[in-house]
């Protein structure tokens, strides 16, 4: 993989022209993406920014769901096929004021959703990468490029950068734009970002933001929270080793770690996710569910279809459960600065004919909280597999401090 840092360290020094980091990329995207397939197009006329930004030099893919002025968005849609908008999403706009160059855009499920792209994953191609944003997640692991662009519904960004063996973030909902991108609800879909390791999706924030989320070296030790969510199901074991050494490495690092029990209010809620999601697609896709039927593949067919039987009161009702798991996230949080948890069931699943299962994701996600992946193991099969850290809504700085600290320490033990 690439790292961002590491990239941008090597040209501030001279080692490397801006101009000569994008052409590797677009090299290394044309040596591997005939079998990872994880770009739908590619922008092979890249150019560099003029003056002196913080990114540049640094090759960005985007997925499909964002506008771009300068590359069709399709959406993974037959029915937006050779779709050109006129202008940039916000945060494709932000990368470029940041100096990033745009090198293409991402595979994407239809619409976000959960039909399946042809991406595969780079650890082993019989293997699905995840989804939605399969072809971001795929990107960065395969090396092609630092930093790509993808979205969050239920569990899009986590759940693949964990398949994937990537860091991935879902900042607190809000932090990032989704103006100019396709969403599938938009009380939930929240941008985010995959990158080789935490530091780098660290370094890219601040850049994208100009919000510094650094942590003072002399703050107290965190307390970190174990959650396995038991209104989920159970993990694999897989999974569970995972969460198991998460857990030892943060104890290693002087961290305090408790085990926390769920509230009531977390599981009711988790529940109402579908709800609320697919509730809030049938208004978003509401013109090309009326329009363009027959283009909608299966599992988003199958989804939009029961949406129509979901009744004002009953989507009203789903709201308000919601909202009482926003209330009760207050006390779960009082006495942690942030908890861990399964980044999903397990490993990536065999066969490109599903993007697994959101069930370790949604709930956060339905609360608007930051969620950051860190790759922890691979498992018999070598294939990866991680946890994410969860902060309070806004603590995006602490979600980061805790994922950099369980990065280092278990960088530390493999040394």
């Amino acid at each position: 993989m690439i790292s961002l840092v590491a990239m941008r360290a090597r040209i501030e020094r001279g080692e490397l022209t801006p101009g000569a980091a994008i052409r590797a990329s677009l090299e290394a995207i044309g040596r591997h993406d005939s079998d990872i397939r994880a770009f739908v197009v590619t922008n092979v006329a890249a150019g560099v920014a003029a003056s002196s930004k913080p990114l540049r030099g640094i090759a960005v893919g985007v997925k499909d769901v964002y506008d771009t002025a300068d590359m069709p968005t399709q959406m993974g849609s037959a029915i937006y096929a050779g779709w050109q908008p006129k202008g940039d999403a916000a945060l494709v706009m932000m990368a470029r004021r940041a100096g990033a160059s745009i090198v293409g855009k991402t595979a994407t499920t239809a619409f976000a959703h959960m039909d399946p792209t042809t991406t595969r994953n780079p650890h082993n191609l019989a293997h699905t990468p995840g989804g939605s944003s399969s072809g971001s997640a795929a990107a960065v692991a395969a090396g092609m490029v630092p930093l790509a662009f993808g979205t969050q519904t239920g569990g899009s960004v986590i759940r693949p950068a964990s398949f994937c063996g990537v860091a991935g973030m879902k900042p607190s909902f809000g932090l990032l734009p989704t103006t100019g991108i396709k969403c599938y609800s938009g009380s939930l879909d929240t941008a985010g970002l995959f990158a080789a390791t935490v530091a780098d999706v660290l370094v890219a924030l601040r850049c994208l933001t100009g919000r510094d989320f650094a942590q003072s070296d002399e703050d107290p030790p965190l307390r970190v929270g174990v959650t396995r969510q038991s209104f989920a199901g159970p993990a694999e074991e897989d999974s569970q080793a995972a969460l198991a050494i998460a857990s030892q490495a943060f104890n290693d690092a002087g961290a305090i770690v408790v085990d926390k029990d769920d509230p009531e209010e977390f599981g009711a809620a988790w529940e109402q996710h579908p709800i609320i999601a697919d509730g809030e697609a049938l208004r978003s896709l509401a013109w090309e569910w009326e329009t363009n039927r027959e283009l909608i593949p299966v599992k988003l067919c199958q989804a939009l279809k029961a949406a129509e039987d979901i009744t004002p009161s009953r989507f009203d009702e789903a709201r308000r459960i919601s909202r009482k798991a926003r209330l009760a996230a207050r006390a779960f949080f009082s006495d942690v600065d942030a908890v861990i948890t399964f980044s999903a069931p397990g490993a990536a699943p065999k066969g490109l004919d599903s993007t697994g299962d959101a069930k370790f994701n949604r709930l956060w996600t339905l609360l608007g909280v930051p969620c950051v992946n860190v790759p922890v193991l691979h498992n018999s099969h070598a294939l990866p597999i991680g946890v994410q850290i969860i902060a309070p809504f806004g603590f995006d700085s602490v979600a980061l401090a805790a994922a950099l600290l369980l990065e280092r320490e278990l960088a530390a033990v493999r040394t």
